[in-house]
């Protein structure tokens, strides 16, 4: 586990502090951004977190750009309103499709989202092969070719759309075996492509992460971009003014079934979460 990150002083523990703490939101299609949280509250441990898990839209992958589009500017409008003063994209096909426009029509805000990390992929692989596990809407967005192009051509990146595997995961112990037969189905491929290196690419994974290392074998490198991203949040969000309410880390789902995210988020998270009501947004 790497160390955690510190802030500078600017940011107020609501532990020691009457006044609160900087008010951040973050959002995802439904519990896959919890991964990319729990990397936040390690790395920002005196910030306070609203997380907003759209489980009733989910999953954003099977979903058009247009959808994509309206639901990430609604719940980003939703969570400025709330008072946060940032906001953290958590979901790869929500930052590949709609990042741009959160950021042009909130340019006061800073907007931190995740994308599938090549980056550290092409530093890691020792063949040249590296394979991508994502939405196929993220791997259809013209910022992920873009991505894509600006990696150095000599390394060989295999797209593996899994348009199941989100929904499954968000689904919980009901879809476990379906779950375990897409993983394996998804890895079969990769495997017959000798990849060396694989990337996940949405936040939902990491949370099966150890299921698809078991059937990719020791020797293959799994790359998740959580930690990278709580550091661009580090460097993102210095300064950011203290809300007097704010404290700890608040959940809403979007829809009354929140079991799923309930449970997760108790195996996920630091204590002091709060999972409340469901909201219409």
């Amino acid at each position: 586990m790497p160390p955690a990150l510190h802030m500078p002083a600017r940011f107020v523990s609501p532990g020691s502090h009457p006044a609160g703490a900087a008010l951040i939101g973050v959002f995802d299609s439904g519990v896959g951004g919890l991964s990319v949280l729990r990397a936040l509250q390690r790395a920002l441990p005196d910030a306070a977190w609203l997380y907003v898990a759209d489980c009733a839209h989910a999953p954003y992958g099977e979903r058009s750009t247009a959808y994509v589009v309206e639901r990430s500017t609604r719940i980003a409008q939703h969570l400025f309103e709330q008072g946060c003063s940032g906001l953290v994209v958590a979901c790869n096909t929500a930052t590949a499709i709609a990042i741009d426009t959160l950021r042009e029509r909130w340019p006061q805000h800073p907007v931190v989202g995740v994308e599938p990390g090549l980056k550290p992929a092409v530093v890691a692989t020792r063949n040249g092969r590296i394979g991508v596990l994502a939405t196929p809407a993220t791997l259809a967005s013209t910022r992920y070719r873009s991505l894509i192009a600006a990696q150095p051509a000599r390394f060989h990146i295999v797209n593996r759309p899994c348009p199941d595997l989100a929904g499954l995961i968000e689904q919980g112990e009901s879809a476990e075996a379906a779950l375990s037969h897409a993983i394996a189905s998804h890895c079969t491929v990769l495997r017959q492509e000798e990849v060396d290196t694989v990337v996940l690419g949405c936040t939902h994974y990491a949370f099966v992460r150890q299921a698809i290392a078991a059937q990719m074998g020791n020797d293959v490198h799994i790359v998740d971009t959580a930690d990278a991203v709580a550091q661009q949040a580090v460097r993102r969000f210095v300064g950011l003014p203290v809300h007097p309410e704010a404290h700890g880390s608040t959940l809403v789902p979007t829809q009354a079934d929140s079991q799923t995210l309930r449970r997760m988020a108790g195996a996920w998270l630091t204590d002091g979460h709060e999972v409340k009501k469901p909201v219409v947004l």
